[in-house]
């Protein structure tokens, strides 16, 4: 009788194939979207988690705290105003720092952003809890006019170590976007991943940086003609960061101190001065993406219902061409608990072959929406599918499809044998 029952069900799925492949596509497209936005969430804020590495606190002075985490470390944009050399060493002298490392933000190589920074940015600073950098080739900049290059800008450039090439001021889009042409920089060293968003970055030392803009600046004020600059040219305006990588001082094995709260509210009673914790602005983000994340979630939710209704209306609809079969199923010894089980065992299979449709879906959404973070936050988010998730919706989706099958399953229950066996004409 089971192979009998198959081969009922087959030729009631593939007798309307119009309407079952379309109902699966429905079924299969409300599935993957819920499972993409259940999965992307939790391995986004992974992602965003590793950015902040093993620092405390970013100074800026960008318009808020948000804004500073999001330009410090994810590059949105280059930080708006720049910090004075001098008010750096004061903030470096005044606190109980572990370590606190200088950054400059603000220029470009083809789109990709440049940090300018210190050693100890590869020394002491890690891009995530116990991960210290590594290098695939060569070594940290130790020269001026030298650059690191992070694993994916290395493969979006192509350049390699030995390259030699010229730094934009700005970005490509900026209207006063040029090409420090004057002054060479050297590939000397080209990173591992790290999955956050410095893998999208280049890096050279200070030095080079305050050189190449007090060139400009030089140029501006004598023309040109001027030879190239050196760092006996800088002045104390020409030495200038944008952000501030700190960690104070902790226990060995300790992530936490009490000083951090001190240091915190002590370099923010300066009100020209923007003191992030990156994990508190990332944890606020998060609040404000949660919120535009259970709208898209209440949509892939009201989608999964519509599929179920667009189910129960198939069936019941195809109910109508049925009737004769039914009433002949039932004249061969078929009990109305018989029909009406095979119809809701036609719903669960419509809904199980929608999740599986769903699921593959799902792993290829994962897989672009993951390649895009990538490409365009240097972000590597897990692309897989959490088991646990993905089987609550699938059993989910199988559940509503069943419920979804009970009133067409009610109705061939109810279907009349004598009146559905008489001669058709």
């Amino acid at each position: 009788m089971a192979l009998t029952d198959g081969a009922i069900l087959r030729r009631s799925l593939t007798s309307r194939m119009f309407s079952t492949v379309t109902t699966i596509a429905t079924v299969g497209v409300a599935v993957g979207l819920m499972i993409v936005l259940l999965a992307m969430k939790d391995a986004g804020r992974k992602a965003f988690d590793r950015g902040s590495g093993t620092m405390h606190l970013l100074i800026s002075r960008d318009a808020s705290p948000l804004t500073a985490v999001l330009n410090g470390i994810f590059y949105a944009n280059a930080p708006a105003a720049p910090i004075q050399w001098n008010e750096y060493q004061q903030i470096r002298a005044a606190f109980p720092w572990a370590w606190a490392i200088p950054t400059q933000q603000g220029d470009s190589y083809r789109g990709l952003p440049v940090m300018a920074t210190s050693e100890e940015f590869f020394t002491k600073f890690q891009p995530a809890q116990d991960e210290s950098w590594e290098f695939a080739e060569g070594e940290v900049f130790d020269e001026a006019f030298e650059i690191v290059l992070g694993a994916e800008a290395a493969r979006m450039s192509g350049l390699r170590i030995g390259s030699v090439i010229n730094l934009t001021h700005g970005m490509p889009r900026d209207p006063s976007a040029h090409v420090h042409e004057e002054y060479d920089y050297t590939v000397v060293g080209i990173l591992e991943p790290t999955g956050s968003a410095h893998d999208r970055a280049v890096f050279s030392d200070l030095r080079s940086t305050w050189i190449i803009h007090a060139h400009d600046r030089r140029v501006d004020e004598l023309g040109t003609g001027i030879g190239l600059t050196t760092v006996a040219d800088l002045t104390d305006a020409d030495r200038l960061i944008t952000g501030i990588y700190g960690r104070v001082a902790t226990r060995p094995g300790s992530d936490a101190s009490s000083a951090i709260q001190q240091v915190f509210f002590r370099i923010r009673s300066n009100p020209t001065f923007t003191v992030a914790s990156p994990s508190d602005q990332i944890s606020k983000l998060f609040q404000i993406v949660g919120n535009i994340d259970r709208i898209f979630l209440a949509m892939a939710g009201v989608v999964v219902i519509s599929s179920g209704i667009g189910i129960m209306l198939a069936l019941y609809n195809s109910m109508e061409q049925r009737r004769r079969q039914i009433a002949v199923l039932r004249v061969l010894g078929c009990p109305r608990n018989k029909i009406f089980g095979l119809v809701l065992t036609e719903s669960a299979i419509l809904g199980m072959l929608g999740a599986v449709a769903g699921v593959l879906l799902a792993f290829v959404g994962g897989q672009v929406a993951s390649a895009a973070m990538q490409a365009r936050l240097g972000l590597v988010i897990d692309p897989g599918l959490p088991p646990l998730t993905t089987l609550n919706v699938v059993l989910g989706t199988v559940i509503l499809a069943s419920l979804a099958g009970v009133i067409p399953a009610l109705k061939a229950y109810r279907t009349p044998v004598a009146e559905n066996l008489r001669p058709l004409g």
